[in-house]
């Protein structure tokens, strides 16, 4: 921190007569008496007229120039403020005129989708059910064809059967009585008892 040393000066000693006053307080006999000026009754008349002069310039100068440019202020601030709201009430209804559009153009889209997906999920069932026919009608043109295997089987199985119920007929009867049998009444045992 920088410090300086103050010094004061002193009154030249070549001064008479001057006196050092100290304090700030003014003689009372400055004025010619001991009251405040304003407080004088003998200035009373012309402080009035002046507070009168002062009032009326000051009336005059509101009157013609200040008033009038707050007139002008606060009508240019409420034309703005109506602009402002005139503004914002056409935007709200420019908003909803635009939501609006958008809410019905989403339903249209809604109605559209569920048409597209109405007409697809018809397709597909009219596709599955052409090919459900088309497996079906495979399935029992190969079951016709197993059924006639199957019989052809049966048919070509139950002849040899009887066949070999006859060799095993006559096997049996000839190891049991230990003579061959004539063919034709084994054909006609094994006939008997198979109906």
């Amino acid at each position: 921190m920088f410090v300086s040393p103050a010094f004061a000066q002193e009154a030249p000693a070549g001064h008479a007569g001057s006196e050092v006053v100290e304090g700030t307080e003014v003689a009372a006999d400055a004025h010619g008496g001991g009251t405040f000026p304003p407080f004088e009754t003998h200035t009373f008349p012309s402080q009035i007229l002046w507070l009168a002069i002062t009032f009326g310039l000051f009336y005059v100068f509101l009157k013609r120039v200040a008033l009038p440019r707050l007139a002008g202020i606060l009508e240019v601030r409420r034309d703005r403020i109506a602009g402002d709201l005139d503004q914002a009430a056409r935007l709200k209804q420019e908003a909803d005129e635009a939501i609006a559009a958008y809410e019905q153009g989403l339903a249209e889209a809604r109605r559209k989708a569920g048409m597209i997906g109405q007409k697809a999920r018809d397709g597909a069932k009219a596709e599955a059910d052409a090919e459900r026919k088309r497996i079906e009608a495979e399935l029992d043109t190969k079951l016709a064809t197993a059924e006639a295997r199957i019989a052809e089987i049966k048919a070509s199985a139950m002849k040899d059967v009887g066949a070999i119920a006859e060799e095993t007929a006559g096997a049996i009867v000839q190891a049991l009585i230990g003579d061959s049998v004539a063919q034709g009444d084994v054909s006609a045992a094994v006939r008997a008892a198979s109906e």
